[in-house]
């Protein structure tokens, strides 16, 4: 499938694995990437050198692109944003802020810089200053959302921008990539439909809890700090909304969620961790392969749009 952003990423197919923290390491960017897709490694807050060696790793799977996020409020984003230059990463996707005080370096190194946003604004911005594509993620997403839906910011951003969109959030299968170029989008981004992938590191019982998950089963929190998560509800959703509604403080608010995302993707504690997942997670209904996965999309994909985007 030919796209701007393939041939921008020489990459087969315009489907890009979001950048999950805990979720996208060396093992489900490999295999995304060699499926013909763009995997992501989540940055997070991971110490630079642990992201070095989740590149080389994922090297190891696949000759094919390898893309990393950074997440800029990270204690260790400037010792990150120096690792990707030097293992020669391709593609960089970020998170939490504005990549301005990279982007110079990133772009001398011939590195793809491409942020998430979230407004129109911001779009605009990061355009102003040298990226290029943005990720233009509605609120329908898993994890840290914005406000505005995908459906409305998608094509918004469209016309605000002369750099190519990539669509996020509510996007699980072929309608919703056919719908995504139809808003004008050359791509999407998608970490749901990946979390129950058989190359991720996700816990069984997480799996199982988005598998299982009907259209209303997600939950946002922390609306009353100004960072709002979307995750599926459990006990410890439940505790947080009731200490927000009571007016707790953030530092209360963080300290229930303290590592309670490693618990969840790692532990499988589907009672008190985190399980961020998007509300598209009521169309995911089976772990496949990420070659399964994509292969099904872009067949769907292929029916819904014809021949026109495909070579």
């Amino acid at each position: 499938m030919k796209t701007k952003i393939t041939e921008l990423l020489n990459i087969k197919y315009p489907i890009i694995q979001g950048g999950m923290a805990w979720v996208a390491e060396h093992n489900l960017a490999g295999a995304v990437s060699k499926a013909g897709g763009l995997g992501i490694i989540a940055g997070a807050n991971a110490p630079a050198d642990v992201i070095r060696n989740e590149i080389r790793m994922a090297r190891e799977i696949t000759g094919n692109p390898i893309g990393v996020n950074v997440m800029l409020i990270s204690p260790y984003a400037d010792e990150v944003a120096k690792v990707v230059v030097e293992e020669k990463i391709s593609v960089v996707t970020t998170g939490a802020g504005s990549p301005e005080k990279y982007i110079n370096m990133w772009k001398d190194a011939g590195i793809k810089i491409i942020p998430v946003v979230a407004s129109v604004a911001l779009a605009k911005r990061m355009e102003r200053c040298g990226a290029s594509a943005v990720i233009a993620e509605g609120c329908e997403s898993g994890g840290h959302i914005g406000k505005e839906t995908t459906m409305s910011l998608v094509p918004q951003v469209v016309d605000a921008v002369d750099i190519p969109v990539i669509a996020a959030g509510g996007i699980a299968d072929g309608r919703g990539v056919a719908a995504a170029f139809m808003l004008g989008a050359q791509a999407v981004q998608m970490g749901t439909r990946f979390l129950v992938a058989d190359e991720s590191i996700v816990h069984d019982n997480y799996k199982n809890k988005v598998i299982k998950a009907k259209d209303i089963d997600t939950e946002v929190t922390g609306m009353s700090h100004g960072h709002p998560v979307r995750q599926l509800r459990n006990k410890m959703t439940r505790e947080y909304s009731k200490l927000e509604r009571n007016g707790a403080s953030f530092d209360e608010l963080e300290h229930l969620t303290l590592g309670a995302l490693r618990k969840a993707v790692i532990d499988g504690d589907v009672d008190d961790g985190t399980m961020m997942a998007g509300q598209i997670a009521g169309l995911v209904s089976k772990k496949q392969s990420c070659e399964e996965i994509i292969n099904e999309i872009m067949n769907e994909t292929k029916e819904l749009l014809g021949d026109k985007y495909f070579a």
